[in-house]
């Protein structure tokens, strides 16, 4: 049985992390997505220690929340700042489960909602756009080939 071509490719298509670096990358370089002040000093959740190290972190963290929008829609900051979220290291005591910063992901949502990408959902949360799926999925064929 001969293969028959796709005539297109998704994001669900595609593996994730390669996905997130182009797309992050289409964002860095257009200059739509525009990054905040405090960027390079911030920290992406109370129980980490230090900044992010890579300059672009910001464009990663909104490249990701498109996928994941994309991938299954409806979410709101809550639900990120659960899925972001890590181990609190207390010292002595045992580690907890602690969440992200919120400011961040909102901040991150607020951008993809400028540039078209994602807009609320009228039962709470955001969801992907026309432009944005089409947008995500031309990343997706380029980063497939």
């Amino acid at each position: 049985m001969a293969s028959v071509p796709r005539k297109g490719v998704s994001v669900k298509d595609v593996r994730s992390h390669e996905f997130i670096k182009a797309y992050a990358a289409h964002l860095e370089r257009t200059g739509k997505v525009e990054l905040p002040k405090w960027a390079d000093i911030v920290k992406t959740a109370p129980y980490k220690e230090l900044a992010p190290y890579e300059p672009d972190w910001f464009f990663l963290r909104c490249a990701s929340l498109a996928r994941h929008i994309y991938m299954r829609g409806g979410k709101g900051v809550g639900a990120f700042r659960k899925m972001y979220g890590g181990r609190y290291n207390r010292g002595v005591q045992p580690e907890k489960f602690a969440r992200a910063a919120g400011s961040i992901i909102r901040k991150a949502l607020q951008e993809l909602e400028k540039i078209g990408v994602v807009e609320k959902h009228p039962n709470g949360g955001r969801r992907i756009t026309q432009n944005g799926q089409r947008d995500l999925d031309r990343i997706a064929a380029q980063v497939g080939k």
